[in-house]
């Protein structure tokens, strides 16, 4: 194989800012010139680290977690409105398995912090939890779900809870993956909660694989190299070997670094298998082309492959949510935020399965309201998951992949038909009127899901439709899905101070939370409803 070399030069300019000079240098820019040495990308693992190391870090490791320093960046959320059933009756969005937000408004609140209004995506957070649907028993690898009760924040409204479980494969009958890890060894990814906590979580990955399964690991830094070709996942000690010796330190060349994942795990490509690239990084790329929308079309390029991408965040301080989220939409994947080997443990042993085998693709739901029983309608969250309802109908329109044995959840508050409620209109149109057809009001159908999915090994959707009849059951009543999911939708909006909060307060959260804690095997819920109380705590 053709040995790449690659020479680094970074130039460091420093102005002499002081008032009073000191020395007969005092005044002048003082110019240093750093040269990493010539080194080989096929160098073994700890060769190639220790000349990574050589690169200067643009992170001081003092700096992460402290206020002044603080350079974390969220995208803003614009939150859904509620819109008239009459003038606009379809919602469109894709769905989103995402947890991310969760475990980092965790790691924010265990900080006696409040978070930051824009990492609060509210279904991620409802999706953090899985919910006790049906296995679904047609042909196609899910099943729909739903309820309708009384809008625990606003008794007025109604609120609808739709469920969507996907197909639990058969274990013992897994496609062989094709892994390739990119992991991100730049200087800032020192600290205790990045890079070493990243070796113990992929450590654990290690023990779910079969010996059919394939790792190859590559990092980057200033530059990005292939330290690990395709291994096979039964040499574990090899395996562990080359993550034991990856240090952190230089700065960060995240193309690069894609690029040459892409190309590895395309090399390496196993037919009819699980093809897929993990992203381990606190997301601060600022080397090389690092502009969000450039490595965004990188991503959408590269998903063409059929290669899938799984994008995992670490650590504090710098860590930049916005630029993954937006990178993992693009890249047909999902997105984790580890915070502790807890979650670690969750995403990869306990649930790895959901997150790393893909059994829908481009998955998309429209909605569509029945004015006779809908006055308006709001979305709640999915807000960078809303499609126009032509996208719908085009193959062409990227969306959301599901997991096996994923559940996918989404509410919608409703204004009833007969409510006083002023609902935001448009002015009337000029040259045409809306007029409900007969069917409207006979059907009793308050809404029709409509659902599209293309299988994985298809670029062709099939379309599906779930008439949901006008049934509304008494809050107490309703299912722990229904009540667990709503109690999660109200802390997410008093965490944002949505607009939309109304009469939600913390004890009504932990009221509802605790009536559909449900089984709770392991945990995650009871934590939930300790979070509620820290947040309450903080706000007093």
């Amino acid at each position: 194989m053709k040995t790449k070399i690659l020479k680094i030069t970074i130039i460091f300019f420093l102005l002499n800012i002081f008032a009073c000079n000191t020395s007969q240098d005092s005044g002048k820019g003082l110019k240093k010139e750093i040269v990493v040495e010539e080194y080989s990308l096929n160098q073994p693992a700890d060769a190639m680290m220790r000349e990574v190391s050589k690169i200067p870090s643009i992170i001081s490791d003092s700096d992460e977690g402290d206020p002044k320093h603080n350079t974390e960046e969220y995208d803003k959320i614009v939150e859904n409105e509620f819109l008239d059933a009459k003038s606009n009756p379809l919602s469109t969005f894709s769905i989103d398995v995402d947890n991310a937000a969760y475990s980092n408004v965790r790691r924010m609140l265990n900080n006696n912090q409040m978070p930051d209004k824009g990492a609060v995506r509210i279904e991620e957070m409802i999706n953090y939890f899985t919910y006790d649907y049906p296995q679904p028993t047609a042909k196609h690898p899910f099943s729909f779900n739903s309820e309708i009760s009384e809008c625990p924040w606003n008794k007025e409204n109604k609120l609808i809870h739709i469920g969507l479980q996907g197909k639990r494969l058969d274990y013992q009958d897994l496609k062989p993956s094709n892994l390739v890890f990119l992991l991100d060894v730049s200087g800032s990814m020192k600290n205790a909660n990045k890079l070493p906590l990243l070796r113990k979580s992929l450590k654990l990955l290690l023990n779910e694989l079969s010996q059919n399964d394939k790792i190859s690991i590559v990092v980057y830094a200033g530059a990005a190299g292939l330290i690990l070709p395709p291994t096979n996942a039964s040499e574990k000690e090899k395996i562990i070997d080359a993550l034991d010796k990856l240090q952190a330190g230089g700065s960060t060349a995240g193309r690069a670094g894609i690029k040459l994942a892409y190309k590895t795990a395309k090399e390496a490509f196993i037919k009819n298998g699980n093809n897929r690239v993990i992203l381990a990084t606190d997301g601060d790329f600022n080397v090389g082309t690092s502009s969000t929308s450039t490595l965004v079309e990188l991503i959408e390029e590269k998903r063409k492959d059929d290669i899938y991408l799984t994008i995992l965040g670490f650590g504090m301080g710098n860590y930049k949510d916005g630029r993954m989220e937006q990178i993992s939409n693009a890249g047909n994947g999902n997105y984790f935020y580890i915070d502790n080997i807890k979650e670690a443990e969750k995403v990869f042993v306990k649930e790895m399965r959901a997150n790393m085998f893909t059994i829908a693709k481009d998955v998309k739901i429209q909605i569509e309201f029945n004015p006779a029983y809908v006055k308006a309608y709001r979305l709640i969250g999915y807000e960078n998951r809303v499609m126009a309802k032509e996208d719908f109908d085009d193959d062409k329109k990227d969306a959301g992949e599901l997991g096996a044995g994923h559940t996918v959840t989404a509410l919608y508050e409703i204004v009833p038909a007969n409510s006083n409620w002023e609902v935001r209109t448009a002015d009337n149109l000029k040259y045409q009127t809306t007029v409900l057809n007969e069917n409207a009001n006979v059907n009793n159908e308050i809404m029709t899901i409509k659902f599209r999915y293309k299988p994985p090994k298809s670029d062709k959707s099939i379309k599906l439709e779930y008439p949901i009849a006008n049934e509304i059951v008494e809050l107490s009543l309703t299912s722990d899905n229904f009540k667990f999911s709503a109690a999660v939708a109200a802390f997410g909006m008093l965490l944002r101070d949505s607009k939309f909060k109304n009469n939600a307060t913390y004890d009504m959260v932990s009221d509802l939370a605790k009536k559909g804690i449900g089984s709770d095997v392991n945990g995650y819920r009871a934590e939930f409803i300790s979070l509620v109380k820290t947040a309450e705590l903080l706000n007093e």
